[in-house]
């Protein structure tokens, strides 16, 4: 008996199988293929929803690690309308029911809002769509704000990190620094030139919710894109000294009415730029409190005529091809014709009988173009080129401008002796100061900087690329030059209003007429004071420059290049040195 009755039972078990199986073919049909369609409408709440990884933008710092340009994350506060509905919240031990207007209120509290606001942004969304699930009810809230909103513990409330850039030291370089917008887009300065430093990626994850309530579905985020943050770039730029700087400058161009200044600090023996102010200055924290046109940097983007300090320029090339001396006499009229009609004149009268020294320190026009016709166009073209003018610096700023040097070929007769003393030519403050570092370092021309170096967010240490150093002159023409200038420091007419008591400065004047843009000259100014501090043994350029000032003269700057260079000296102690200045004759 016992075989029959395991045969019916294998026949049950497999008949039950059986059933079971055809059962299951028969609901695994109606899943893919009879209500395909409505269940997957069914199950679009459960699918899997994107959600970005915030990175963080490096920051900017100076050379000293102070912060210019910083990340600070922000919060938006998002609710899904369709689930703004009452909860239950535990207090004190018992539980209560909150209502979407009690939410309301308390959130309100900490984003500083109106109640309402909250409730119409929940209203409205849903007017448009009563399934909507999305809807901004607060944006770039702070951590404080975040925190207590998220412990609030609403369950339709959700929370949207919203990096946002902040710049501590304000307006402080801020011309160099640049700004970036709402959306994080880099927009100007090195902000935007050295996006490839400070520049980050975001990730993104995927996450899935639960169809009835929207919440997210704890453990089922998935990082599918990593996210990748920005390095740190450190500048060459001392935000001490660019405070004071731009604070100097600021002030004394309010005084005269300046349509716009500059001011620039760079290191003789490095080439680093130690300051570079603008006024007006913008402060990337209220970009819209400045004026489109000064967001950026003139020191490196406006082109001008130079007018007189080229004469050190010029001097520099005299001494180095033996074609003068500091000692050397020229017969230098008030005006002067050459033979080829080119015709100039000095800003004043003057003995004419002048010294090369005398030619630097009265700043005669008609003197340096005498004394530099015993040199061709193409010497001095070649001299001024290796003065880094009609090229863009080593920092190559975002804008930078290469000011305009025509070939010597194509120089006019008028031109070609124009140029001896800061016309028919233009060039930046950033070149102005850059050929001054050359005089002061023995001749050679070192490769502006203003980055010192970029740590990526690996770690790595980026160094940007340098030019090969230029000789422009010998050692002994660049000493010849400081002397005289030396003599403008201690004889010419601003000497009273610059000097520095126990210290030896070498400077150099100019005044250029503003070209009207017609081919001719406007009647408006621009003023420039170029120097050396201390000139017996140069540590940094000193160059101070203004437009349309009520004094059409190097007096109107003299107060910031005199008080600057009086700061540079103390914040560097340097001894007080007056052994050996010289005093050349200016008359013969």
């Amino acid at each position: 008996m016992r075989p029959v009755v395991t045969r019916r039972r294998i026949v049950v078990t497999v008949a039950i199988i059986t059933v079971l199986i055809v059962i299951f073919g028969i609901r695994l049909f109606d899943i893919q293929v009879v209500r395909a369609s409505s269940l997957n409408d069914q199950s679009k709440d459960k699918m899997s929803s994107p959600s970005k990884i915030f990175s963080t933008r490096g920051d900017i710092v100076d050379r000293n690690g102070v912060v210019l340009a910083q990340a600070q994350m922000r919060y938006d506060i998002t609710a899904s309308p369709r689930y703004a509905k009452e909860f239950k919240r535990t207090v004190d031990g018992k539980e209560v029911t909150v209502t979407p207007t009690q939410a309301a209120v308390e959130i309100a509290g900490y984003t500083k809002q109106n109640p309402n606001e909250i409730i119409d942004a929940i209203n409205g969304a849903l007017a448009e769509n009563p399934d909507s699930d999305f809807v901004y009810l607060a944006k770039s809230v702070d951590l404080n704000a975040y925190k207590a909103i998220r412990a609030l513990d609403i369950p339709w409330v959700y929370f949207e990190s919203a990096p946002s850039r902040i710049y501590p030291n304000g307006a402080v370089a801020g011309n160099l620094v640049g700004f970036v917008g709402s959306d994080g887009t880099p927009l100007a300065g090195l902000e935007q030139s050295e996006d490839k430093c400070v520049g980050s990626v975001d990730g993104e994850e995927t996450y899935e919710r639960g169809a009835k309530d929207g919440v997210m579905i704890p453990g089922s985020n998935v990082v599918t894109k990593q996210a990748k943050n920005g390095g740190k770039l450190t500048l060459t730029i001392d935000s001490d000294i660019q405070w004071y700087t731009q604070q100097l400058l600021a002030k004394q161009a309010r005084d005269q009415g300046a349509k716009w200044g500059l001011a620039v600090v760079l290191e003789v023996k490095t080439g680093k730029l130690v300051a570079v102010a603008d006024y007006p200055s913008v402060d990337p924290n209220n970009v819209d409190g400045t004026p489109a046109a000064f967001r950026g940097s003139y020191a490196f983007s406006a082109p001008y005529e130079p007018g007189s300090t080229m004469k050190a320029l010029t001097a520099s090339m005299l001494l180095d091809k033996g074609k003068a001396t500091a000692k050397t006499h020229v017969y230098a009229p008030f005006k002067w014709t050459f033979p080829n009609g080119a015709t100039f004149q000095d800003s004043g009268y003057h003995n004419p009988r002048q010294t090369l020294a005398g030619v630097i320190v009265n700043s005669s026009n008609v003197g340096i173009s005498k004394l530099a016709d015993s040199l061709s166009a193409s010497t001095r073209y070649d001299y001024l080129k290796k003065y880094g003018l009609g090229a863009v610096s080593n920092v190559d700023f975002l804008g930078e401008s290469t000011g305009i040097l025509h070939d010597y070929q194509k120089w006019d007769p008028q031109t070609n002796y124009v140029t001896m003393f800061g016309q028919g030519l233009t060039m930046t403050a950033i070149q102005m100061a850059s050929a001054y570092q050359a005089i002061g370092n023995k001749g050679e021309r070192l490769p502006v900087q203003l980055v010192e170096q970029c740590v990526q967010a690996d770690g790595t240490v980026v160094k940007p690329k340098l030019a090969d150093p230029v000789q422009v002159v010998s050692p002994e023409a660049a000493h010849g030059v400081i002397q005289l200038l030396e003599n403008v420091y201690s004889q010419g007419w601003l000497a009273d209003r610059i000097r520095v008591p126990g210290y030896r400065i070498a400077a150099k004047t100019g005044t250029a007429e503003q070209a009207d843009g017609r081919g001719g000259y406007s009647g408006s100014f621009i003023v420039t004071l170029a120097g050396l501090v201390p000139a017996n043994d140069p540590q940094y350029v000193v160059l101070t420059t203004m437009s349309d000032v009520r004094v059409n003269s190097t007096a109107a700057v003299a107060p910031v290049f005199h008080d600057l260079s009086t700061y540079l000296l103390r914040k560097a102690r340097i001894q007080p040195y007056t052994a050996g200045t010289p005093r050349f004759k200016l008359y013969w």
